[in-house]
């Protein structure tokens, strides 16, 4: 974590995962500022999940660690946020995020490019965000095929993104892939801000439900995911959500050194 951000964002450690508490609209205000300045930055939305997996892979762990910005993307990195000293610590749901930054944008000539998602989701997700906020200027989409990182950048990502002259960068590959991707390629990208937002690609396309609101107020989003996707998300919520609470209370009752 830069030293220059923890000056401004207020960093909460949660089981060694630097996050930022902060309100929604502070969010949404420095991306937006981030976008006008020349220096490159990312940002990683991180639920429970994501701060499991950086426990368990450190390649993970130095890049959510490496962001710039480490948004509380799930109501239980909140509370913890909110226990430790920050009551107005807010979500930062990366839908809502995206949405609010795409309609502060329009006015601000912000350049949007959309790399991710399953083929034909980025394009009807830029389509729907036109529609919705007139005069969105959404340079590119892209659905990259599936494949596992390697230890080498995309050198042909990098051209194509490049060229494009954007300021935002979504990138819609899911975490933890989207936080080793944004860190690995952050150097060498010129767009001012990446930030991940895993499945907002597909919300707000319209190829996925979100849960309804209530349920995310009260932590159950996950339950409502699990229900629609359970083979594809068990292992997420059923294992992890009980390793992140054994997690927790080991480290509240460890014995101190």
């Amino acid at each position: 974590m830069r030293e220059d951000n923890s000056q401004i964002l207020p960093i909460v450690n949660i089981l060694d995962v630097k996050t930022h508490a902060q309100s929604f609209d502070t969010a949404v205000e420095t991306v937006l500022q981030w976008a006008k300045e020349a220096r490159r930055r990312y940002i990683s939305t991180c639920p429970v999940y994501t701060i499991m997996m950086c426990r368990e892979n450190p390649s993970v762990s130095k890049a959510v660690n490496g962001a710039d910005m480490v948004a509380a993307d799930g109501m239980p990195v909140v509370w913890l946020q909110r226990r430790r000293g920050y009551p107005n610590a807010q979500r930062v749901y990366g839908p809502d995020l995206m949405l609010a930054v795409c309609e502060q944008s329009v006015r601000k000539g912000i350049k949007h490019v959309f790399w991710g998602g399953e083929p034909g989701v980025a394009e009807i997700l830029a389509a729907r965000l036109q529609e919705r906020f007139p005069g969105l200027q959404v340079v590119a989409t892209f659905s990259p095929p599936f494949h596992a990182l390697t230890d080498e950048p995309d050198t042909e990502a990098i051209a194509r993104l490049n060229v494009l002259d954007a300021q935002i960068v979504w990138v819609g590959l899911g975490s933890p892939k989207q936080d080793l991707w944004m860190a690995q390629h952050r150097r060498y990208l010129t767009a001012p801000v990446l930030i991940g937002v895993g499945a907002a690609f597909d919300f707000l396309a319209g190829t996925k439900r979100q849960a309804p609101r209530w349920m995310q107020r009260i932590g159950l989003e996950w339950f409502y995911r699990l229900i629609g996707e359970p083979r594809r998300l068990g292992r997420r919520y059923i294992v992890y959500n009980p390793r992140f609470v054994w997690a927790l209370l080991r480290h509240r009752f460890r014995p101190s050194s």
